[in-house]
């Protein structure tokens, strides 16, 4: 028992290291360094609103469309 939650405790010590990345520490290029400039900011704003696409859901679970999901995008870009 003391195994299993050991192991369980390190995993979500681990997914949680995981689930804390930016977009901006993620904005690296193929060869592993820092993107810099236009290609950052580019890279960042792609990605904030992909993170922000897959929440903008209303209360039922459909997907928000027009001032709502326009609101919403970005409330959720500039809190990212």
């Amino acid at each position: 028992m003391r195994r299993l939650l050991l192991v369980l405790t390190v995993t979500a010590l681990g997914m949680g290291s995981a689930l804390a990345q930016t977009c901006e520490s993620k904005a690296v290029d193929k060869n592993g360094k820092a993107l810099v400039g236009a290609a950052k900011n580019s890279f960042v704003q792609k990605c904030k609103r992909d993170a922000c696409a897959s929440k903008a859901v209303d209360k039922n679970g459909k997907a928000l469309s027009g001032a709502a999901k326009n609101s919403f995008m970005a409330k959720c870009e500039n809190e990212a």
